[in-house]
């Protein structure tokens, strides 16, 4: 009789609590950190690529000066012994490495990142487990929204999840598709020498930027 007593009594305590839950503890916060560059712990989430992978001649690093430092050069060339056929060169950009599971962004609305430029305009892109029907069919889906990032001072660049647009090798595909937000695979940031809004900086060159952080936010 006292086990079932017992057993009745952490029921009816639980039953209580559960009703004494308030709304606000059942709503997620209005803003999650995803990612943060102050540690080489966080660096080690994150690996680089370049169009040298392919015979280009860019090149990146990233690196902690206080936050992260994505920084390197831009090239238009090939290399001559070349045995790759590119449309274009001048290229890199640093990918998440994908952990166990999915980032479950379904929650919120905009991505958030806190950066600081060089006056170059950027990508962020979002890759998702692949179920939209792309060439080949292997590949994750990726979707990408350019980040202008003025030069000088810390910027928080606000990117609702809306205009990410789906794209596949660098070109848009039916902007009807929808992301899933609840399948994120992993995130990248890069950078091509040409292409950006009027007035960015553009062309072969050195580039660098700086990240302190990328937020999930719930602006509505």
């Amino acid at each position: 009789m006292s086990r079932f007593r017992a057993l009745w009594q952490s029921s009816l305590k639980a039953t209580r609590k559960a009703l004494s839950w308030k709304l606000e503890d059942l709503t997620p916060p209005t803003e999650t950190e995803i990612f943060s560059f102050r540690s080489k712990d966080d660096l080690r989430r994150w690996k680089l690529y370049a169009d040298s992978e392919y015979g280009g001649l860019s090149s990146a690093s990233l690196e902690i000066k206080a936050t992260g430092v994505f920084s390197g050069h831009l090239s238009s060339e090939m290399s001559q012994d070349s045995r790759w056929v590119m449309n274009r060169s001048g290229f890199c950009g640093m990918r998440s490495t994908q952990s166990e599971g999915y980032l479950d962004l379904e929650p919120y609305d905009t991505l958030a990142l806190r950066v600081r430029g060089d006056g170059r305009c950027y990508i962020s892109t979002i890759h998702t487990e692949n179920w939209v029907n792309v060439p080949g069919g292997a590949e994750d889906n990726t979707w990408q929204a350019y980040v202008f990032v003025p030069k000088g001072d810390w910027y928080i660049a606000k990117i609702p999840l809306v205009r990410y647009l789906p794209t596949w090798r660098g070109n848009v595909m039916d902007s009807h598709l929808e992301m899933n937000p609840s399948r994120i695979v992993g995130m990248s940031l890069s950078i091509n020498a040409e292409g950006g809004p009027q007035g960015a900086v553009t062309g072969p060159g050195e580039f660098r930027l700086e990240v302190d952080w990328i937020k999930a936010l719930r602006t509505t």
